[in-house]
């Protein structure tokens, strides 16, 4: 299949549920992703976007699927930056699934253009998000306190 596609896996010292909480409160979300979270009511069907600390909407978009603690499906589009924008919509799927004494989180982003601008602006950004969400869930703090290096 054509397209651009970006695959983050991570194995997490906790159970699904508590990922699942981890991935969908506001509160907690605000913690590893940098003062930004989710605002939804998290109803297959219903908008959501990502708003900052600031006010700012830099992502929106729809839940498709929502399988707690398993699965959740978001169509996605960046609202902030024009390029982007105009790519369209995206998709990102989060995947939760028990292995171990761990949790296995598999995030895949992807679109059906080639080359997308805003699959390679991902790639740089759910790193640093799943590493902080990693990090604060198994040691209560997060790993890196910035966006940017």
């Amino acid at each position: 299949m054509a397209g651009s596609t970006f695959v983050y896996v991570t194995f997490i010292r906790t159970s699904p549920k508590d990922l699942w909480s981890a991935l969908t409160s506001p509160e907690f979300m605000k913690k590893y992703c940098f003062g930004a979270h989710f605002g939804t009511d998290w109803k297959v069907g219903s908008s959501w976007a990502m708003i900052h600390a600031d006010g700012r909407v830099t992502d929106a978009g729809e839940i498709l699927e929502m399988e707690p603690p398993k699965r959740l499906v978001l169509k996605w589009q960046n609202e902030w930056k024009p390029e982007l924008k105009a790519e369209g919509y995206s998709q990102c799927v989060f995947e939760i699934e028990p292995e171990g004494g761990a949790t296995k989180l598999t995030v895949t982003h992807s679109m059906e253009q080639e080359g997308s601008k805003l699959i390679g602006a991902v790639s740089g950004g759910w790193p640093r998000i799943l590493s902080n969400l990693k990090s604060l869930i198994e040691t209560g703090e997060v790993a890196l306190a910035s966006k940017t290096p």
